[in-house]
């Protein structure tokens, strides 16, 4: 008898929790424990998770971004299952895939400033890539990247990570890797002028914090490239394929970049998958001769399952207008986001393009509320989120994440499928959130307690541990 995976999960189910603390990541556990996110979900299709008694969520945290088109979409799992039925030649590897070419040729369709496609299994593997690439195609070391950006956590993305949290412990990092500000063209034109930089990577948007740039530092940023001989690498891994109202996000301000960086929903959700599309001449001077034609790949990277989960996306994106729906949604949100900054005052700043949406918290000016912010910035920088991501999800059951470590901002990643309907469950759950958050004393504040009080102990184990660790 064949193994019967839905019968296995139900059965397992309840065991979740204690399989991941004995056998996988039981410091992810204490976190979702803490917070109160240790919720069974049993189910979900598009923008909504069901947990063991079938109450309904809305995710606009979309797995990270992966799940654009909407978690268990009919059209990607009908390709997956015919690529299954039809018993295809996978991965043959000393042969080509067909598939591989037709999603190469579409994605091109639409990103005219390419010319070739070389496919990875992830976002990070796409960064990787793309680094080996500029380096060949220009013969020069450096690698220049922005503070407070993320590419990934393999060697070479981690070396361009600009969050100190996820680098400490790992080093020693690739070297001759340059971190400027964002939106600072003299500081690029500075790490540039040695002429020793093969690439500046940069994605339009930043994931951490949804920092939008100024009008004008994308295409100054090509231009400087352009002066010095340096590759625009533009990691489109989570702002791509319609996330911000545009197919890629560099057409809002008409940027053409040497390589593009795309990932994550690409294929749906289902299978991983990454891409790097360059110009021919770049991808020439990697496989430029016949004994160099397997100089870099990834075995899993072209299988058909892959391939054909992001045929069926891009036909899903096309179809349902996902794109239009996307700049829609966003600017109906956005506008609504405005609106509560001006009526509270915790609520410093609202950024974004499309369903990529950030909102800043800032210290507020009332004494009364200011003593508590100031209680929670003590105990843990960017504390304060948490007051509006966890009742968020209790108590209105959406799912939302912190945009970064330390940071003052709640970002929504939203499937591109969501309706108006969802837009004011939306508006209706921050709006009550975020008023309780200006009642002093009240639920929230008491909940801020309970972190306050956590944050301590777990600060004060950590010393403790490191003490010992020491003097053994």
């Amino acid at each position: 008898m064949s193994l019967q995976i839905a019968d296995l999960f139900a059965e397992r189910e309840a065991e979740r929790y204690s399989l991941h603390t004995r056998y996988l990541n039981e410091q992810m556990v204490r976190v979702l424990k803490t917070i109160g996110f240790d919720r069974r979900y049993r189910r979900a299709l598009g923008q909504y998770l069901y947990d063991e008694s079938g109450k309904q969520y809305l995710d606009l945290l979309s797995g990270w971004g992966v799940f654009a088109i909407g978690r268990n979409h009919p059209d990607v799992r009908s390709a997956l299952t015919q690529v299954l039925d039809g018993e295809l030649p996978n991965l043959v590897q000393l042969d080509v895939s067909v598939l591989a070419g037709i999603l190469a040729e579409r994605l091109l369709r639409q990103v005219r400033c390419a010319d070739k496609v070389f496919f990875a299994n992830s976002g990070t593997e796409s960064v990787e890539a793309a680094l080996k690439f500029a380096r060949a195609a220009t013969g020069r070391p450096g690698i220049v990247y922005c503070a407070q950006a993320f590419h990934g956590l393999t060697y070479g993305a981690l070396s361009l990570n600009g969050d100190p949290v996820f680098r400490a412990g790992f080093g020693p990092l690739l070297p001759q890797c340059v971190e400027i500000p964002f939106n600072d063209l003299g500081a690029l034109e500075r790490a540039l002028a040695s002429r020793q930089i093969a690439a500046f990577i940069v994605e339009p948007i930043q994931g951490k914090g949804v920092t939008v740039p100024a009008d004008g530092y994308l295409g100054g940023a090509l231009d400087l490239c352009r002066k010095h001989g340096t590759l625009f690498i533009a990691d489109e891994i989570q702002t791509g394929l319609g996330r911000t109202g545009r197919f890629l996000a560099v057409d809002h301000w008409g940027i053409e970049p040497d390589m593009v960086l795309l990932a994550k929903s690409l294929s749906g959700g289902h299978v991983p998958v990454g891409a790097v599309l360059t110009k021919k001449w770049i991808f020439d001077k990697v496989f430029d001769r016949m004994d160099r034609a397997i100089v870099h790949g990834s075995t899993f990277a072209k299988n058909d399952l892959a391939m054909a989960a992001g045929l069926a996306t891009l036909e899903v994106i096309e179809s349902e207008h996902l794109i239009e729906n996307a700049a829609r949604m966003g600017a109906r949100l956005l506008a609504a986001f405005e609106a509560i900054s001006q009526r509270y005052e915790l609520v410093k700043a609202v950024r974004g393009k499309g369903l990529m949406i950030g909102i800043e918290f800032g210290a507020p000016r009332s004494l009364r509320l200011k003593a508590s912010w100031n209680l929670l910035e003590t105990a843990g920088s960017g504390l304060f989120c948490q007051l509006i991501v966890i009742p968020l999800l209790s108590e209105h059951r959406v799912l939302i994440q912190v945009a970064g470590h330390g940071s003052h901002t709640v970002k929504l990643l939203p499937p591109l499928v969501i309706s108006d309907a969802d837009c004011a469950w939306i508006e209706r759950s921050f709006e009550a959130v975020i008023s309780d958050a200006h009642r002093v004393p009240g639920a929230i504040w008491s909940l801020g307690k309970t972190l306050v009080d956590n944050a301590l102990r777990s600060r004060a184990g950590a010393e403790i541990a490191k003490r010992r660790t020491g003097n053994e």
